[in-house]
C-alpha cells in the first residue's frame, strides 16, 4: 500500500493553468507506472493522464495538448500542469497507479473552473 497525497488544485477561471502535485511514501514509487484520475460530481471516476517509471505518457482526449504529466522520482512526486482549463475539467482529481488500486485512493484535490 503506498500513502498518496494530492495538492495544488483551487479555484481557477476558464483559460488559466494549475499545477497539481502528487507526493507518495514509500521508495517503491519510482516503479510503478503512475496516473492522474478525476470524477466530476455525478460522473464516473476516468483516467486523465498516465506516465510510466521510464516516462512515457499518455492523455485522455479531452485533455490532449492542455495537460502535461511529469514526475520526479528522486522526490517521489508526480505533476500535472494543466493550460486552458475549461468548466469541464471541474472535477476532484487523484493519483494512483495505473492500473490502480483501490487501497492507494487519497483525499484528492478539487478543481473548479468557472468565471
Amino acid at each position: 500500500q503506498v500513502h498518496l497525497v494530492e495538492s495544488g488544485g483551487g479555484w481557477v477561471q476558464p483559460g488559466g493553468s494549475l499545477r497539481l502535485s502528487c507526493t507518495a511514501s514509500g521508495s517503491i514509487w519510482s516503479i510503478y507506472p503512475l496516473a492522474w484520475y478525476r470524477q466530476a460530481p455525478g460522473n464516473q471516476r476516468e483516467l486523465v493522464a498516465a506516465i510510466t517509471d521510464g516516462g512515457s505518457t499518455n492523455y485522455a482526449d479531452s485533455v490532449k495538448g492542455r495537460f502535461t504529466v511529469s514526475r520526479d522520482n528522486a522526490k517521489n512526486t508526480m505533476y500535472l500542469q494543466m493550460h486552458s482549463l475549461k468548466p469541464e475539467d471541474t472535477a476532484v482529481y487523484y493519483c494512483n497507479t495505473d492500473p490502480y488500486f483501490d487501497s492507494n485512493w487519497g483525499q484528492g484535490t478539487q478543481v473548479t473552473v468557472s468565471s
